[in-house]
């Protein structure tokens, strides 16, 4: 059997030389038990707000090496705090996405929670499609890529006034998804678009439609808790696009949904905010 000890906080916290946790070589000695068992997978979490940092909480839990790219040392102490591992980086740079990638033995997985705002977008487009291309480079098992209701086909979800507001970001979110797509022969993905972010305790009381003009809200703990339930799917990866408002499911919910959400593009809203839904419900 081969032990494998996470990284100390003193590791987490050095500057100097690559901060790598276990080889490849290690890691293909522990039995897989999924196609991405986060147990034990090198996770890239790029994104210095709430939903990243909510992320690597949940993957640390859950057993994962998770390295964070952050512009800034804001949140070093908060990150290091959590046995993970702060990789300093621009995702509009390419070089240092490059860099970032080659910090760590082997990618399994990247979650993108990068953006910018409507008077500079930049990073909701090449941030994320340098991200994009360089897991593609170093064989990448799963991107999960957490964009917005309004980009793309659920366009007319967002009310118009909204939409208004947001169109330079929801553009560039949505170069990002279209490459994305275009690297789905590559590896598999996973689009999020939540609606509008709140700070609140996840809710437990969502469901998940085929409706695209259903918009809402959600708290960043329930992307983060749906982005790493994403991850942890088992079976066949998906490509899969998720708007995602309050939904919190259960494992076994998302063992049992996995081969029916193959290639469904679905929203989640949550039920209780809604009167009267007038909408179809997916049913797994």
């Amino acid at each position: 059997m081969v032990v494998l000890t996470r990284p100390s906080t003193a590791l987490a916290a050095a500057r100097g030389g690559l901060l790598r946790g276990p080889s490849r070589a290690a890691r293909r000695c522990v039995a897989p038990r999924s196609e991405l068992d986060l147990d034990n997978a090198s996770v890239l979490v790029a994104g210095g707000g709430g939903c990243g940092i909510e992320v690597t909480r949940r993957l640390k839990d859950l057993g994962s090496w998770v390295w964070q790219l952050q512009r800034t040392d804001v949140r070093r102490k908060e990150i290091e705090s959590m046995m993970a591992i702060v990789v300093n980086g621009d995702a509009c740079k390419p070089e240092d996405v490059e860099r970032a990638f080659a910090s760590i033995d082997g990618v399994d997985a990247v979650v993108s929670t990068i953006g910018g705002t409507t008077a500079d977008p930049t990073a909701d487009s090449q941030g994320n499609i340098n991200l994009i291309e360089a897991a593609v480079r170093h064989g990448v098992k799963k991107f999960v890529l957490v964009t917005s209701i309004g980009t793309g086909d659920s366009k007319g979800a967002t009310p118009p006034h909204v939409y208004d507001v947001l169109k330079p970001v929801l553009l560039e979110k949505e170069k990002a998804e279209d490459r994305l797509k275009e690297a789905g022969n590559t590896l598999s993905f996973v689009i999020v678009r939540p609606g509008g972010l709140k700070s609140e305790p996840a809710t437990g009381t969502g469901v998940l439609t085929e409706d695209t003009t259903v918009c809402g809200s959600i708290t960043r703990a329930d992307v983060a808790d749906l982005v790493v339930k994403a991850l942890r799917r088992q079976g066949r990866s998906l490509n899969l696009t998720m708007p995602l408002f309050g939904c919190h499911l259960t494992n076994a919910f998302l063992s049992l949904c996995s081969d029916k959400t193959n290639g469904k593009v679905l929203s989640a809203v949550d039920s209780v905010s809604i009167a009267e839904p007038k909408f179809e419900v997916f049913q797994c």
